[in-house]
């Protein structure tokens, strides 16, 4: 009987070894070219008005209604290849008017930043079964219908416009627009970048008022930008290079002067709200109520930690305050886009007045009604309010900061309950009235799969499984992602995940590649899926660590916000931490240990192979900040005050200031053009690393923006990186 059981194990073992050899290995090819990895999701998801049908695009060139209660097909609302001579081959995204008669099609996308582009737009009635530009005096950025579907509103060079339907007439709402000075209907970079929106206008929902906040930047000091390739597409001609110049505010200096406007589009009068005598403010959002009789101005002062909510008479501009929201710290961002009025006029917000996000009902006068949730969790998403079965739905990490759960509660609290039974990351989209949602769960074993259900939970039809997806995985040797917790010297739990190297032996020992973020309330560690970098890394002998310190989301607002004042400093003490406690391991070769990071994360890798010493061998850098005063100044401000303020915390966790520690070989990558994360970063620290005596590696990237891509350009600094980590750690 031994016998056999050792000839079956032993047969066993051969066949394993016999059939991971035919497994393919990840290339960079698949990761950065044919991305062959990503999952397919629904583009283009849209309830439409009803509640019953939804809409999707297909093919870039197709919207097609589907039936809520059947997941079938309906119709095709619009289909570009039945369009006699089309001015557009293909479209990018698209808006139904509200009557869903007209379709807003967006094409020939021109990038402005990171967020924010032109592009040209094109309406296509399905009466008349016309398809005509919505302006043929140069492309548009943000064009929106009116609730009425009879005009859009767009912005074109720094001034708003209304293009009525019905006469085929532009109306110029502003006309002091103008580059690097006047901005109206949309943000300005620092407003772009760090509240998150890029259509600085709202329709009021009766389609009367068009409110817009107006941007003067005359104050704000500019940043200029070297473009090397000017004469790109013409090799044979030689130019200078150009400058590109814009308005950058540094942490403590001028911002924009920002007002909100009201226009009246019959009387066609500006009015201008009265948001108070202090000018050294930011109003990050404009909001109706439901019944049209008000606008709501949101007011954020300077430091970030008190935000009212004014409620706006748009005949008179007059201002009272409907709700204040403040903060011992700061108060989260996140409150903005979870602010939502009910029809009712009661509004929901999220507040962290009680340690955790978490939601609050009130009335139409600003008084709390009752909080809605509660528990040592937050509250990561709100999708609405159901009016016919009084129930509020919401998403949170309350089984874990690793998962996401979508759950309802009714008013008074007594009816709650969960619409994700599986462990992972779960989301909903529901339909207008509720009557349905579409769910996607994805884990770290299990790409998205996305069914759809009726409001009871039910499953009616699955949309989306991604079968295509696992079986091109299962020809590949990928390496499985584990997920573990420790406790710091200071006592501290951290999570983090691991992926050890193909054909693990733990008799070995293994280089570590730590990879991480680590900004302010952002996550790595979570339970959700995705085969990339990290995965290819581990197939070429490395272990790959991530872990997500102190200043990140999900474990309530002590734990969040720990970091205020002294931004790095936490963080890169739990980086090192985690070093310290990978080290300890028994498989990990302590000698070999790398650590690398992007943005925040690389000025995490430069602090931490500060402090770290002889910890890490080697580190990557990608487009660091390395001084916040270097750094935009709604962003540093929120967590840092003004270096005037909070000198010792800038200066502190400076890279800059620490660079004659590192002992570690660093590679130091940043993209020339970047007007994100400026290269000043990376040459101001080059520079502190050549006076002190620090040998290091540097790759700059021609005229490539913080996300350092086009063309090859991602495959070359991929390659680049591989190569380095190889270098360093497989000796």
């Amino acid at each position: 009987m031994k016998t056999r059981v050792f000839l079956i194990t032993l047969l066993a073992l051969v066949w394993s070894a016999t059939y991971a050899q035919t497994l393919k290995k990840i290339t960079m090819e698949d990761l950065f070219k044919s991305r062959s990895f990503v999952q397919r999701q629904l583009p283009g998801l849209q309830s439409m008005k009803d509640g019953n049908h939804y809409t999707l695009m297909e093919e870039g060139t197709k919207i097609v209604k589907y039936s809520f209660q059947s997941g079938q097909k309906v119709a095709t609302l619009f289909d570009l290849k039945e369009v006699t001579d089309a001015p557009l081959q293909r479209f990018m995204s698209y808006e139904l008017s509200d009557d869903e008669t007209k379709i807003l099609l967006m094409t020939a996308m021109e990038p402005i930043y990171r967020h924010s582009f032109m592009a040209e737009y094109y309406v296509w009635n399905s009466v008349t079964r016309e398809l005509l530009p919505l302006s043929e005096k140069g492309k548009q950025q943000l064009a929106t219908f009116s609730p009425d579907g009879e005009r859009v509103a767009f912005v074109r060079q720094n001034n708003l416009f209304i293009k009525n339907l019905k006469f085929g007439t532009e109306t110029q709402v502003t006309s002091d627009g103008e580059k690097n000075r006047i901005i109206n209907g949309a943000p300005d970079w620092v407003y772009e970048e760090e509240f998150g929106f890029s259509k600085a206008f709202a329709w009021s929902p009766d389609s009367r008022f068009l409110a817009y906040i107006r941007f003067d930047e005359s104050a704000v000091r500019e940043f200029t930008m070297t473009l090397f390739n000017s004469t790109e597409g013409n090799p044979g001609k030689v130019e200078y290079p150009r400058l590109e110049t814009f308005k950058y505010p540094r942490a403590g200096e001028d911002n924009s002067r920002v007002t909100v406007r009201i226009y009246d589009t019959k009387s066609r009068a500006n009015i201008l709200a009265d948001t108070g005598k202090e000018p050294d403010i930011y109003l990050p959002r404009v909001r109706w109520t439901p019944d049209a009789a008000h606008l709501v101005v949101m007011r954020l002062n300077r430091r970030q930690n008190q935000l009212d909510l004014l409620l706006t008479n748009p005949y008179t501009g007059d201002t009272r305050p409907l709700f204040t929201e403040k903060n011992e710290k700061f108060v989260d961002e996140d409150f903005l886009d979870k602010f939502t009025f009910l029809d009712n006029g009661q509004f929901v917000v999220t507040s962290e007045r009680n340690g955790y996000a978490h939601l609050y009902l009130h009335d139409k006068e600003g008084f709390e009604i009752r909080q809605l949730t509660s528990g040592a969790y937050d509250v990561t998403a709100f999708y609405g309010y159901d009016a016919v079965r009084k129930l509020f739905y919401y998403q949170a990490a309350a089984e874990s900061p690793l998962r996401r759960e979508v759950y309802f509660v009714s008013a008074d609290g007594k009816k709650r309950g969960t619409l994700s039974p599986q462990p992972g990351t779960n989301r909903a989209d529901f339909s207008r009235n509720f009557n349905y949602y579409i769910h996607t769960h994805t884990s770290s074993v299990s790409p998205a799969l996305i069914t759809l259900h009726d409001w009871k939970g039910k499953q009616i039809r699955v949309l989306e499984n991604n079968e295509a997806l696992k079986t091109k995985l299962a020809e590949y040797a990928i390496p499985a992602r584990e997920f573990f917790s420790f406790t710091t010297s200071e006592g501290i739990g951290l999570n983090g995940w691991m992926i050890r190297p193909s054909g693990f032996d733990a008799s070995r020992k293994y280089p570590v590649v730590m990879t991480q973020y680590s900004g302010p309330n952002s996550q790595q560690v979570t339970d959700s899926w995705s085969v990339g970098w990290n995965e290819y890394l581990a197939q070429e002998g490395f272990a790959v660590v991530c872990v997500d310190p102190r200043g990140t989301g999900a474990r309530g607002e002590d734990f969040r916000k720990v970091t205020y004042m002294q931004l790095g400093r936490y963080e890169s003490d739990d980086m090192v931490e985690a070093a310290r406690y990978l080290a300890s391991l028994p498989w990990v070769d302590s000698r070999r240990i790398a650590i690398w990071g992007w943005s925040y994360g690389g000025f995490m890798t430069a602090l931490t192979m500060a402090k770290g010493g002889d910890l890490f061998r080697a580190g990557i850098a990608v487009a660091p900040v390395t001084n916040w005063r270097f750094y935009d100044n709604i962003y540093t401000e929120r967590y840092m005050r003004k270096p005037e303020e909070n000198p010792q915390g800038y200066d502190d966790n400076s890279p800059v200031t620490h660079a004659g520690k590192i002992k570690g070989r660093l590679l130091l990558v940043h993209g020339s053009a970047d007007d994100n994360v400026h290269v000043q970063n990376s040459m101001t620290f080059a520079e502190a690393l050549v006076q002190a005596g620090v040998p290091f590696d540097m790759a700059v990237y021609t005229d490539k923006n913080h996300g350092i891509r086009g063309g090859n350009t991602t495959m070359h600094l991929y390659a680049k990186m591989e190569e380095f980590l190889k270098q360093q750690l497989l000796f």
